[in-house]
């Protein structure tokens, strides 16, 4: 018996129908992707933060093991913008404490809605989680003894030289000592702590690390005229909060919070306490003007950046 074939208008029929229904499916399950997250934070009861513990002023452990800083207010104000769009006022944080390792598998894991730290906005990051408007923008340097005869990277060659594991300042540094054969020691630490303290005590030339970062270790150190921050800057640096990757909702929420919190100047407030005024829990003061990549980048508040 033959089967009859459908004709060229059937099958465009059939193909169009197809279409779709695809299309309707793909946009289905776009929005369920878009409303993820905060359908996940109204489900759990709770908003989790994630935070550093020695990224001053950024996000750091104060003398109560409470997580404070830069980033961490402004996620605490995040979380609020968070509270107004899910009508839930009494809406508790829960804070994670991440490494630098860590902390992007944090967020990609869905341990934890945002990370709060000095995290840069990079192309190879993007391919796992997303960015919110950059609350920050730093420069790669390197801290040294006062003493010392180093000032630039050359002046490295051959010696033994420390940088955070998981950080873009490690990356940078083995590109620039193999681009240059300087044939340096590169030694990952675990944290700037780990790092600053290796020069303290000798067991580094040097720390490779955010200028603003080194600043923050510098201020808080017995003795600060002991350390020099010093060689030109090797990269420019947009720190931003870590956002779940694709969430075109939360992110809407966050970014709206981030451009409320620029134009209104709170930003700019919050920037005056943590790095223009004595903070927790010693008293330091970083004595750190903005910066003026990141007063040209709030004229222009974006997400979207360069690599």
């Amino acid at each position: 018996m033959l089967t009859a074939v459908p004709s060229l208008r059937t099958l465009r029929k059939t193909v169009t129908g197809l279409s779709a229904a695809v299309a309707v499916l793909a946009g289905f399950t776009a929005l369920q992707t878009q409303a993820a997250e905060l359908e996940k934070i109204k489900s759990a009861g709770r908003i989790v933060i994630a935070h550093r513990e020695s990224s001053i002023p950024f996000s750091y452990w104060d003398a109560k093991k409470q997580p404070v800083g830069y980033a961490v207010d402004l996620c605490r104000k995040i979380a609020e913008a968070v509270r107004v769009q899910l009508q839930m006022p009494a809406l508790p944080i829960e804070y994670l404490p991440v490494t630098s390792a860590s902390r992007l598998a944090a967020i990609a894991e869905g341990k934890a809605s945002l990370e709060c730290g000095s995290t840069t906005n990079n192309a190879e990051r993007r391919k796992l989680v997303d960015f919110t408007i950059p609350h920050y923008v730093a420069s790669v340097r390197l801290l040294v003894p006062a003493a010392s005869q180093v000032k630039t990277m050359e002046d490295l060659a051959g010696k033994v030289v420390v940088s955070t594991q998981g950080t873009t300042s490690l990356n940078e540094l083995n590109r620039i000592n193999a681009e240059r054969v300087l044939k340096m020691q590169i030694t990952p630490v675990k944290d700037h702590q780990e790092g600053f303290n290796a020069v303290a005590e000798n067991k580094a030339a040097a720390f490779a690390m955010d200028d603003v970062l080194l600043a923050g270790l510098r201020a808080q150190s017995k003795e600060p005229a002991k350390y020099a921050i010093v060689g030109k800057a090797m990269t420019v640096e947009p720190y931003a909060i870590v956002l779940p990757k694709g969430d075109a909702a939360f992110k809407k929420v966050v970014n709206q919070e981030m451009l409320r919190l620029i134009r209104s100047g709170e930003l700019q407030e919050l920037y005056n306490h943590w790095f223009q005024k004595p903070i927790a829990p010693n008293g330091i003061n970083l004595q750190w003007p903005m910066p003026y990549l990141l007063r040209e980048s709030l004229r222009f508040p974006t997400d979207k950046v360069g690599d």
